[in-house]
């Protein structure tokens, strides 16, 4: 396996993020060309609204809450991949042919998504098979949207582009993974 060093999110300057200390995501495209994802939120958990194990949401806008996310395209094609996942255990995919141009999503492998909450951090990791992703050179958005107890979102990212957060603008898709070798 490929291994990463850990990234830093960074906050989108629009929206403050106090509470929060810092998010880092460690992340490593398999041999099989599987993807994992380790998300962790470090700061004062109390004054955000982190969705709890098994409380359900809508999953069409599970990023409407404290959510974790990557966006998955290849270099040179319009189309992407949209995954979030949620504290509470919940994920959702949605796929888009042009800038959110969302098309109908194929059934495919359920991520796996280990969660663990503890005094001043939250950590998800997701571990995407490689049936739920395209083929080739990848290129990705990791981002994170977190929910605040006075009901205000920072959106997080690893490159903002100019203006208000847009994570399916191909400028924050800021992570090159190439294809596993044979």
């Amino acid at each position: 396996m490929s291994v990463s060093s850990p990234v830093a999110l960074i906050c989108h300057p629009d929206t403050p993020a106090a509470g929060v200390r810092a998010i880092r995501v460690d992340f490593e495209r398999g041999c099989d060309g599987g993807l994992r994802l380790a998300y962790r939120l470090e700061g004062e958990l109390d004054g955000l609204r982190i969705p709890a194990v098994a409380t359900p949401l809508p999953p069409e806008r599970l990023w409407a809450y404290t959510c974790f996310e990557v966006f998955v395209g290849v270099a040179g094609a319009e189309a992407y991949r949209e995954f979030n996942f949620s504290p509470n255990g919940q994920w959702a995919r949605f796929d888009f042919a042009t800038y959110r141009g969302r098309v109908p999503s194929p059934v495919g492998p359920a991520p796996r998504l280990d969660i663990v909450r503890s005094v001043g951090a939250l950590s998800l990791a997701a571990n995407l098979e490689a049936a739920c992703l395209p083929a080739g050179e990848l290129r990705l958005g990791i981002t994170a949207v977190v929910e605040h107890g006075d009901g205000h979102h920072s959106y997080w990212a690893l490159a903002h582009p100019p203006g208000k957060p847009d994570f399916h603008h191909r400028d924050g898709f800021a992570v090159a993974l190439k294809a596993p070798t044979p």
